[in-house]
């Protein structure tokens, strides 16, 4: 297994190279996406991607498998608007969000920088401190080298990142598959590491 050393030590290379390894969709793909699901919906909406679409979006990764995306308000005609992207661009999109699986972070609109309009739908990266803990609570490698990744470009702040968890903390009686208490232990890990490495 590698050392969250080593994992930081991965991410800083494959940042300079601008990738780190994956296959499918590109960035020029979900820029496709966007546009396409601006044009086939019916009115206003917002769109939040997540995951594997900003990594790309924003150069830590080449290619993700699937475009997750969290719709907030979703405009009209917005999964008619997927089925069919799915099928004319060729691509996985799924309805998948930090939120579904840990505790929605306070005012995460707020925080979720924006990528572009298209007609009336706005696009967003969801919230990178509330991707950054549903990664660390999953704990993948992958996800590993994405929170590295997040905090190497300064998405995600160790301290903001801890005064955030302790504020929905409470919020994991709801989530009965998460142990609470290993959870905190990962965090705080996660946070003295991005420390360590020059985080804020």
């Amino acid at each position: 297994m590698l050392r969250a050393t080593d994992l930081y030590s991965l991410a800083a290379a494959t940042i300079q190279g601008g990738t780190v390894a994956g296959q499918g969709t590109d960035a020029g793909k979900v820029r496709t996406f966007m546009r396409f699901f601006a044009r086939e919906t019916l009115g206003g909406g917002r769109v939040y991607l997540v995951g594997g679409a900003s990594a790309v979006l924003i150069g830590w990764r080449a290619t993700t498998v699937d475009v997750d995306l969290k719709l907030a308000p979703a405009p009209p005609g917005a999964f008619e608007a997927i089925a069919l992207a799915k099928n004319r661009l060729n691509m996985n999109v799924e309805l998948a969000a930090p939120d579904d699986f840990v505790p929605a972070l306070p005012d995460w609109p707020t925080r979720s920088p924006p990528i572009v309009r298209h007609g009336q739908v706005d696009f967003f990266h969801y919230d990178f401190h509330g991707q950054a803990l549903a990664k660390i609570e999953r704990g993948h490698a992958q996800d590993r080298l994405d929170v590295a990744a997040m905090a190497e470009r300064g998405l995600v702040a160790p301290n903001t990142l801890l005064a955030l968890f302790d504020q929905v903390h409470a919020e994991l009686l709801r989530y009965p598959a998460i142990d609470a208490a290993c959870f905190r232990r990962k965090v705080r890990a996660a946070a003295d590491e991005m420390a360590a490495h020059g985080g804020g």
